[in-house]
């Protein structure tokens, strides 16, 4: 689990792509990010949980299955981009951001960016289904607010603060990014879901207290 409070940011040393899926390679910016960090270990990167399979120098590798290449950003990186890095949570911590599973649910594309006193608006055309105005949304693995909705997709503000530490400040329209929706949203609509599914019977209803 992580928080979608980005640590540092990394540099794209290599991306090799195959049939068998990608293994990337990165480095830090800031070298505290190693501290501690072990083969095994989970690393978000702009928002998808990956596994550390090697630590070597400066640099960080990981593996990455097709699926992940397939609903994430991640297979349009190459050498020189620069990502967003989180470690994984510690459960003794203090938890400023929101739940991030690091489980892409799709992508997403800038559509608009505009200028709002010292804050950056940013829309993003994706499906807004699972979206709510003022909750909580992971754009490359930074934990946001929703300012605006409609059915075309969501705006963002972002604050100085998070354009400084994050890749965020280098979006330009048209570019595509990892979205994860808040988790709790999911679970709702699960359950809503297979509600509306049920059969309604005097049997479902005496069941519910009617």
């Amino acid at each position: 689990m992580f928080t979608g409070l980005i640590e540092t940011t990394g540099i794209v040393e290599n991306l090799s792509l195959n049939n068998s899926g990608a293994k990337i390679i990165f480095k830090c910016q800031e070298n505290y990010c190693f501290d501690n960090l072990k083969i095994g270990d989970s690393i978000s990167v702009n928002g998808v949980c990956l596994t550390v399979t090697k630590i070597n120098s400066n640099n960080l590798e990981a593996d990455i299955m097709n699926e992940t290449l397939f609903v994430s950003n991640l297979k349009n990186i190459k050498k020189g981009d620069i990502i967003n890095l989180e470690r994984a949570m510690k459960i003794n911590s203090r938890f400023d951001g929101h739940i991030v599973s690091g489980h892409i649910d799709c992508t997403a594309k800038v559509s608009s960016i505009k200028t709002d006193g010292f804050s950056k608006k940013i829309f993003f055309n994706c499906n807004s289904d699972l979206i709510i105005k003022k909750g909580s949304i992971t754009v490359n693995g930074v934990s946001l607010t929703v300012s605006d909705i409609n059915k075309n997709g969501f705006e963002i503000s972002l604050i100085p603060e998070t354009l400084k530490k994050t890749n965020l400040k280098n979006l330009k329209i048209g570019d595509i990014v990892n979205i994860e929706y808040d988790l709790f949203a999911k679970y709702i609509k699960k359950f809503t879901d297979n509600e509306i599914k049920q059969d309604i019977t005097v049997e479902f209803l005496k069941e519910n207290g009617f």
